[in-house]
């Protein structure tokens, strides 16, 4: 294992041309082809100027061809999560220039695929292990995300911690992931350790079950998940076929529910390895729940815990910036042991005229009702401080599911208020309620702050619709979009237009309205987006239903132009 970005590159260049380090829609990636871009990038980096680089990638290993040659012409580089213009225009302000796959107008650097590489990949002189690598961000799941420097060294050292941890138990297996790369858990299991140790790393992440499946089924893998994903395996796919191929399943971001780690572990033969830490603390501590009993959590090796007066875990490490100790926001006992468990977040106590509320508290006794599955309860900010209100997101269990359809969502407000009487005061009881299907999650499976508020907000996200034509297998509406749309946020603020995203939406849910479509989405072919729809401008929405294909035909036009169309394929049965 590497300790420095020179034994790191040194490990990377000294595997054979042929070397299997990754996989790209099934087909192998070898060495030669990964160290060509790494000196590509380094190549046009070195002519760059200023140090401070967002990058964006979405494919792993030209992520990691991009890192590495960042950091050997001494740039540090900035991880976003996303692309939003909000997120690019907050970045433009740090950072000395963007990499990857920004949108045009941030102008992006990448070297073209024939573009010259360097062949001497030796680091720069200012890339040791004090070489500030990594600039990430906290989750935003409490507020505005900050961002935290990583030094190289703080690097390498995780990445020994993981493999002295686990590495023996994986053994030569390749990284499948759900998560995204742009955050510190997906790029230190799905990139850096991966790469210092000579596992195949799959280049693209799997959103879907049935993707998952086929991939597990070519090799052996590891897979590194959220929680939010493996909540949500199906247990209708024929997981025993694949099992096999598992060697671990990871998990970070939060603490599983005990159910779901044993239901995970029933369906893939593995039971999730939870690891628990953060941005700013990298890894802390580990479990895996053979049992539910056993939901303590196990220091990692050379990190150290102890409580503080107040019940918050403090931790010494050397994944931290310094040998001091770190008060977090987690609340803990210890054991004898060693092992600690967690209590909550001392973070999310509100104040509210004055009152201390716990946040926690409120979601612990909503929890417990027999009418709730999930629950997040928030102090939305977009309210004056002197009229904040609770906002409480709840996904209902079957109970409350029948009590909503029977009854109506104020019965079931009065419900779940009625269970939080007795133990809440009554400025603490929310006034803002909102039933899902299931808590929003972003791509690194953590249900932050800003998707709860955008639940909040009351702007329209569908259109104005008339029906114009219908036939048993043909259906004609009209289409206005309103100009407050929700999704315009972004798309674009001088001159909105409608994200072909939702124009892909907005046909299957009025397909499914219309028509007897089969239930699981198979595929999607010919699309085309050809001009703009913009805001209160009138167009025409032509569905066509072919039954005996399973597909449904969609157009977008007005008088003059086609807008968009295409061909969305649906089957009987999920493909796995």
């Amino acid at each position: 294992m590497s300790d420095s970005l020179v034994e790191l590159l040194n490990t990377v260049a000294s595997r054979d041309a042929d070397f299997i380090v990754g996989r790209r829609d099934g087909k192998p990636v070898r060495n030669a082809a990964l160290l060509q871009r790494i000196g590509a990038w380094r190549c046009l980096l070195r002519q760059a100027s200023g140090q401070r680089y967002a990058l964006y990638q979405d494919d792993s290993i030209e992520f990691a061809a991009a890192m590495l040659g960042a950091w050997l012409a001494g740039k540090t580089v900035w991880l976003t999560a996303d692309t939003l213009p909000a997120t690019c225009a907050a970045l433009h302000s740090s950072v000395d220039g963007f990499l990857g796959e920004f949108p045009p107008q941030w102008a992006p650097l990448a070297p073209t695929a024939e573009a010259e590489a360097d062949s001497q990949l030796t680091p720069l002189a200012n890339a040791g292990n004090d070489f500030i690598a990594l600039v990430v961000h906290t989750s935003g799941t409490t507020g505005a995300a900050q961002a935290i420097p990583k030094r190289l060294s703080q690097l390498t050292t995780e990445v020994a911690t993981l493999e002295s941890l686990f590495g023996a138990r994986i053994g030569r297996a390749a990284i499948v992931a759900t998560v995204s790369h742009h955050h510190i858990y997906g790029f230190l299991f799905k990139i850096l350790w991966p790469l210092a140790s000579g596992r195949a790393i799959h280049a693209r992440m799997q959103g879907f079950p049935e993707e998952l499946m086929r991939v597990l089924a070519e090799e052996k893998c590891a897979l590194v998940g959220s929680p939010a994903y493996l909540k949500r395996l199906p247990d209708h796919l024929a997981w025993s076929q694949v099992s096999t191929q598992l060697v671990a399943v990871f998990s970070s971001g939060g603490p599983l529910p005990a159910e779901t780690a044993q239901a995970v572990g029933d369906l893939l033969r593995q039971t999730p390895i939870e690891v628990y830490g953060s941005s700013e603390t990298g890894g802390i501590a580990w479990r895996e729940r053979v049992d539910a009993s056993r939901d303590a959590w196990q220091a990692m090796p050379g990190v150290a815990c102890r409580i503080a007066d107040d019940g918050s875990l403090e931790v010494r490490s050397p994944h931290l910036a310094d040998s001091n100790w770190l008060r977090l926001a987690d609340r803990a006992t210890m054991h004898g042991d060693g092992c600690f468990q967690l209590q909550g977040r001392s973070d999310r106590i509100a104040k509210i005229e004055e009152k201390r509320i716990s946040l926690d508290a409120i979601e612990n006794l909503l929890r417990a009702s027999e009418f709730v599955d999930e629950v997040r309860v928030i102090v939305p900010d977009d309210e004056p401080v002197q009229r904040q209100r609770i906002a409480a997101f709840i996904v209902p269990s079957a109970q409350g599911s029948a009590v909503l359809a029977t009854e109506g969502k104020l019965a079931l407000n009065n419900r779940l208020r009625d269970t939080l009487l007795a133990s809440v005061e009554p400025i603490a009881l929310p006034r803002r309620w909102r039933y899902l299907d299931a808590l929003p999650s972003n791509a690194q499976g953590k249900t932050t702050h800003a998707l709860l508020m955008a639940l909040l907000d009351e702007r329209p996200r569908t259109p104005r619709v008339r029906e114009l034509a219908r036939e048993d297998n043909r259906v004609a509406l009209e289409l206005v979009v309103p100009k407050d749309l929700f999704y315009f946020d972004g798309h674009f603020p001088e001159a909105p237009i409608l994200p072909g995203v939702v124009q892909v939406d907005w046909a299957i849910a009025k397909g499914r309205e219309y028509f007897a479509l089969p239930p699981h989405f198979s595929g999607m072919h010919a699309l085309k987006f050809q001009h703009v729809i913009q805001a209160e401008q009138p167009v025409t929405l032509e569905l066509m239903h072919d039954k005996q294909k399973g597909s449904l035909q969609f157009r977008y036009f007005s008088s003059h132009v086609q807008h968009a169309s295409g061909r969305i394929l649906f089957s009987e049965q999920a493909h796995g």
